[in-house]
């Protein structure tokens, strides 16, 4: 994908496992197990994303067992010992699930992980039906673009293509993602724009200018005269 902002639904897997909400604990092991994936997403009788179980959700059942003789103490623990009690995927799944629309930013995605501290996110439509999941290692795919590409866009979209003044006179370089703008143009006050734009286009790592004023004419001796 070239000159513009990859989203969601350039790296999501579209394939996804997912649970009714009926679905009972051991069930649930079995399908994370099988599946290899530490949570799925929960869904209501319409397909629609009401909550993901993860591995943390279920075990509760281990944290909580009463014949613990020291059970863990906090401002968590009512809410952890209901957990422990439920034996179906909507009691045990964690809700409100936070979920993402396909048509989203990577940067997008990426704060709601941070913010949420999940590592994946169900991704759905307008009516909440699930679409898809990105994960932490989908969002990293774009930094596998290859250099020539990026160099590509870059030349296309920003220097040629985002200024008054065209940047004629820049060279662009991509190294394993790091971008180096070099060369000379008239209005240095555009630099820092540049790379900030350069900055954002997606596979770019890092960002270095050596950007210059306009060469400089050299001076020529006033008396050198003809004769």
């Amino acid at each position: 994908m070239q000159g513009s902002q990859y989203t969601v639904s350039d790296v999501m897997t579209g394939t996804v496992v997912a649970l009714a909400g009926g679905a009972a604990f051991k069930e649930i092991v079995r399908t994370l197990r099988e599946w290899g994936v530490s949570a799925m997403p929960v869904l209501d009788e319409r397909g629609r994303v009401i909550g993901v179980v993860s591995e943390a959700d279920l075990l509760r059942k281990e944290e909580f067992r009463a014949a613990d003789p020291a059970p863990s103490a906090g401002p968590d623990r009512p809410h952890g010992a209901a957990k422990a009690r439920a034996v179906t995927a909507r009691d045990l799944a964690t809700v409100p699930a936070v979920t993402v629309s396909a048509d989203a930013t990577l940067a997008r995605a990426a704060r709601l992980m941070a913010r949420h501290g999940v590592k994946r996110l169900p991704v759905v439509d307008g009516e909440g039906l699930l679409k898809g999941i990105v994960s932490r290692s989908d969002l990293l795919k774009v930094f596998l673009r290859g250099d020539d590409d990026i160099a590509e866009e870059v030349r296309r979209e920003i220097v040629a293509g985002r200024f008054p003044v065209p940047f004629d006179a820049v060279d662009v370089e991509v190294r394993d993602g790091v971008v180096t703008l070099s060369g000379h143009v008239a209005d240095t006050s555009l630099v820092p724009l540049a790379v900030r734009l350069v900055g954002s286009v997606e596979g770019v790592v890092d960002v270095r200018s050596t950007i210059a004023g306009p060469r400089r004419r050299p001076v020529l001796e006033p008396d050198l005269t003809d004769g």
